[in-house]
């Protein structure tokens, strides 16, 4: 008797010998390491999971495999492989080809093996005459309707329905093209990304079926009947004006050539590939970049991937060519003043330029008067060095990053209740959430990969609570059931979230066996009797928050009394004034319901940028060390010395608006900023402006001229996730390995410019490769000392905690206990926003990001992506639209009592009357002109979601924007002097 091992349902971080089981006792087989061939096999059907072995023959070969797989795949799982065109293993068996015809003794006829589950005791016979003779009249039937083409068709040698009829030893066709045919179907290339040719399609019905279960938008069908049948993009539109969001998950289910991506039509099958890690959401989606050299051709989402289970966006599927556009910056440049042009000068020169300015600016305004900013778009070990180069070359702890105006409330509110700064599950928990709250996120949009996952959940029954001013596509989510949508005006979140939980007091929906042994319970009984007050209930604030007192008690119920419950939350909680706030309420609604500490629960902070986990935990905040240790404790302070031989500064440095502020009043004069472009995405375009124009000395490490990077002295080129090795740490602890596919096209990663500075201002640095920064990360980081690069190549990405007690990662967090020992109740009194609306300004702005965009666009703005979202519209409401005489497409001047700006209208019905919303992603929209500073008052994250205007019909650009563009065009000439080549020599 074979035992056979699924590699998609085992856990491998139950055991140390990463063995996948399935759940069948000593039934595996160990695949210790990681090992991209091993997950690319696809098994035809998906996994079962049971705990029921069940025994079998095929082909006279004994094995066993859990009750309720098919007989396709238990045949692939012992190395026999069934022919198939409609079966995938990450779709539901179909049976629609019947090319994967078996006997089974005892049946009568040829049942499809991906639709027929194992039986104890079947025999199964995948091959003789009989069946060899079925396979070739279908495959037959196949190619009498399918273009010959196949030496000049784009997916010649990656085409299954060639490699099939090779398989089954077809070697003439009896059948010709005189009777009808789809021969003559015209392609459709409206997509920018991927063709449609319906010439070859076989109506296999997988992509109707990828997009339905795994991507849940629904947008393919089957249109008519027999013959006659077609696979048609909603109302047999074309791909780009239909509902398809173009994740890829279509093309990826093709067997043949008839959706195909047109980067493969143009350059041809690729040769090889690298597993690496998306650089753009918190997802950390996993892909194979598919090469020709070094020349990329595709990503392909790898289905090994533990954060996306081979799933994409349209962003990391196809937005990849801003790593090879003509913007790049190619070579380090230098100048005295921004009203210069830049000179192109050698790395060396440069570095020598940056360290010279920073020493001397030292020297005359002292110690502190320089800092630097981490990027949460670069890797765990290039943010390492940069905060390390901070304390240790500069002196002083003058080191911030991106995460200060978005999820720096998260890390205080998690702190403070649950004792750590980070999400509490794995993305999978969701698929055993009963019910989903899901607070200021658009799951759909900026994390579109998991939202996916939890539209699935969704339609299997999980209900669903939105708490968001604006209407967002995951209740619309279609065979999902619907949803409850609390449109809270913008600002009172804490009062929102104060009622759920009062509800769930008052009426008895707490676990009190939860809180007695897992909380504080004199500090519960001081929450308890503060939630409990009449004036937190649904209806002494519903004026306050616009929501329906009977609404939000269904939705404490719901909450409450669901077996799982899930909170989800994102930059909608967080950029508030009480933002630290409303992340402490969601800990305590979730502490009292008992929603901690096992899969299908937990708070779940929705991280924006690819790495803004990493720039957390790599100690970019000004008081906290990586690892989240305080600056001010001495002995973690002896140990950093002892490891890095500098004497640190035990005081905490300057935060980003601290820095801003200093710069404008003299005493901060130099600014290191690697990967983040503060000049668009921080608030109050105008003061950032000013800050940075005060600056002596601007050194600006990234791959384009950002909107920093016009302020600059040095313009340092930076390197794309495709250029660089290294690890991202995304919204569920996972740490994945980024591995370099093609050479920098400067010639150096961004961990070796730093470490060049640091090396020039006379603080030794001597790292070879990342894994050595990775091993000094372990060696002083409680929660990373089990991480190094040999355990995530046998795991593929382990999720921290990793060290003595957790060796193999902690996919759920709190499960015995919180690192603070008791949960924390913290008191959440709700204060009102000084933001308020009046006469002059009668609306409320909010913001977000839109799905083909990524934050400030820099990089998608700079691919087809545009096709989508050329540029930054207001939505408005059609009451306050018909108010102000406005109509789609009108210029419209929003003003606040900070700035103006002006953007086109977009007439909507997603905002309640009084909001409007715009996204951020353009930066000649000057959407944080109008953004004020407002922050949190704990940890200084700006208040971007709540800001009062005014919206008027104008007839030009804004006074800031018709500057910002005179601005852009010198900059931009500037730029294109210092590369142009200098005249040959005659």
């Amino acid at each position: 008797m074979l035992n056979y091992f699924d590699p998609k349902t085992a856990d491998p971080k139950q055991s140390g010998t990463h063995s996948f089981n399935a759940g069948l006792g000593g039934v595996g087989e160990a695949q210790s390491t990681f090992n991209p061939a091993f997950f690319d096999r696809d098994l035809g059907t998906p996994a079962r999971t049971s705990e029921t072995p069940v025994e079998l023959t095929i082909d006279g070969t004994a094995i066993r495999v859990p009750e309720g797989t098919s007989v396709m795949r238990a045949a692939a799982l012992a190395g026999i492989t069934i022919p198939r065109l409609c079966a995938s293993d990450n779709l539901e068996a179909f049976g629609s080809c019947r090319l994967c015809a078996v006997e089974i003794e005892g049946r009568r006829g040829m049942p499809a093996s991906c639709t027929t589950p194992v039986v104890e005791g079947m025999s199964v016979t995948t091959q003789n005459a009989k069946i060899a003779k079925l396979r070739r009249n279908i495959m037959e039937l196949y190619i009498s309707d399918h273009p010959l083409d196949c030496l000049t068709c784009p997916a010649n040698g990656d085409c299954e329905l060639q490699d099939m009829a090779g398989v089954v030893g077809l070697r003439e066709v009896r059948y010709g093209f005189d009777g009808a045919n789809h021969l003559d179907a015209e392609i459709d290339d409206s997509n920018p990304y991927f063709s449609f040719d319906p010439s070859k399609c076989i109506v296999c019905s997988r992509c109707v079926r990828a997009c339905n279960e795994v991507q849940g938008t629904f947008a393919l069908t089957i249109e008519g009947r027999g013959f006659d049948s077609k696979v048609a993009a909603s109302q047999n539109e074309p791909f780009m004006d239909s509902e398809c969001v173009s994740c890829g998950a279509c093309v990826q289910a093709c067997p043949t050539s008839t959706l195909m991506e047109k980067s493969v039509i143009e350059e041809g099958v690729p040769e090889h590939s690298v597993v690496t890690t998306c650089a753009y959401c918190g997802v950390g989606c996993s892909f194979e970049a598919q090469m020709k050299g070094d020349k990329l051709v595709r990503m392909v989402p790898y289905k090994g991937g533990d954060a996306n289970h081979g799933h994409s966006c349209v962003k990391g599927r196809f937005a990849f060519g801003y790593a090879t556009h003509k913007d790049r910056i190619r070579e380090p440049m230098i100048r005295d003043s921004i009203d210069q042009p830049w000179r192109a000068v050698s790395w060396e020169e440069a570095i020598g330029f940056a360290a010279r300015r920073l020493k001397e600016i030292q020297a005359q305004y002292g110690r502190d008067s320089v800092g630097g900013i981490t990027s949460s778009r670069c890797t765990n070990e290039e943010t390492y060095l940069v905060q390390k180069l901070v304390r240790a070359a500069f002196g002083n702890n003058n080191t911030d990053t991106c995460a200060r105006v978005c999820h720096s409330p998260t890390g205080y509110g998690l702190k403070t209740t649950l004792g750590e700064s980070a999400g509490t599950q794995t993305f999978d928990s969701v698929m055993k959430a009963d019910t989903i709250l899901v607070i200021g996120a658009n799951p759909t949009d900026a994390h579109p990969v998991f939202a996916s996952q939890m539209k699935r959940r969704l339609r299997q029954g999980a209900r669903l609570i939105v708490a968001d001013p604006r209407r967002i596509d995951l209740l619309a989510t279609p065979h999902g059931g619907g949803g409850l949508h609390l449109a809270l005006k913008p600002g009172t979140n804490v009062a929102l979230v104060n009622a759920l939980a009062h509800v769930v007091i008052t009426e008895g929906l707490e676990d009190a066996d939860f809180v007695a042994r897992r909380c504080d319970t004199d500090g519960y009984q001081r929450w308890r009797e503060f939630i409990a007050d009449p004036r937190h209930a649904p209806e002494a604030v519903e004026s306050e928050t616009g929501v329906p007192a009977e609404a939000v008690r269904e939705a404490a119920r719901t909450y409450a009394n669901a077996g799982n419950g899930a909170i989800y939350y994102g930059l909608g909680v967080t950029e508030h004034s009480q933002g630290s706030t409303t992340v402490m309420a969601i800990a305590n609604l979730a502490m009292a319901t008992g929603n901690i500490g096992r899969e299908g629960v937990g708070v779940n902070p929705l991280r924006g940028q690819n790495n803004v986990q990493g720039s957390c935990d790599m100690g970019s905040f000004p008081h906290e060390l990586p690892g989240y240790q305080h600056v001010a404790d001495p002995a973690i302070r002896e140990r950093f010395e002892s490891v890095w031989h500098a004497k640190l500064d035990d005081e905490p440095g300057l935060r980003i608006p601290n820095m801003f502020d200093a710069a404008i009043h003299g005493t901060f004069k130099a600014l290191y900023v690697q990967g983040e472009d503060i000049a668009q995405s921080d608030p109050n375009t105008q003061h950032v402006e000013a800050a940075l124009s005060a600056l002596d000395c601007l050194i600006v490490q990234d791959i384009f001229l950002n909107e920093t990077a016009k302020y600059a002295h040095v313009l340092l080129p930076g390197a794309t996730f495709l250029e660089k090795n290294g690890t991202f740490t995304n919204a569920e602890r996972r740490i994945n390995r980024v591995r370099r596919v093609m050479p920098p096209v400067a010639g150096k990663e961004d961990w070796e410019v730093t470490q060049d500075l640091a090396n020039a201002l006379g603080y030794d640095m001597h790292y070879r490769h990342p894994s050595e920064i990775m091993d000094e990360i372990a060696s002083l980081t409680p929660t990373f000392t089990g991480v190094s690069y040999d355990k995530l190549e046998r795991l593929g990405s382990i999720q921290w905690p990793c060290n003595d007690d957790y060796p193999l990662g902690t996919p759920t967090m709190h499960g015995v206990d919180f690192p603070i020992g008791k949960g924390h109740f913290a008191i959440t009194e709700y204060v009102a926003t000084e933001e308020r609306v009046n006469g002059r300004y009668p609306l409320l702005l909010t913001t977000g990001r839109i799905l083909s965009q990524y934050n400030v666009g820099a990089q998608t703005r700079r691919t087809a992506n545009s096709a989508w979202h050329a540029e930054d519209v207001l939505e408005i409401h059609p009451v306050d639209a018909e108010d102000r005489g406005l109509r789609d497409g009108d210029w419209l001047g929003i003003r606040s009592r900070v700035g103006h700006t002006v953007l086109r209208c977009r007439v909507s019905e997603r905002m309640a009357p009084g909001v409007v919303y715009t996204t951020f992603h353009h930066p000649g929209s000057g959407a944080n002109v109008i953004t004020t500073d407002n922050s949190d008052w704990a940890t200084n994250c700006p208040e971007y979601k709540v800001t009062a205007v005014q919206v008027e019909k104008v007839s030009q650009p804004s006074s800031w924007q018709q500057q910002f563009q005179r601005f852009d065009e010198r900059q931009q000439r500037y730029l294109a002097d210092a590369e142009a080549p200098e005249p040959a020599l005659k």
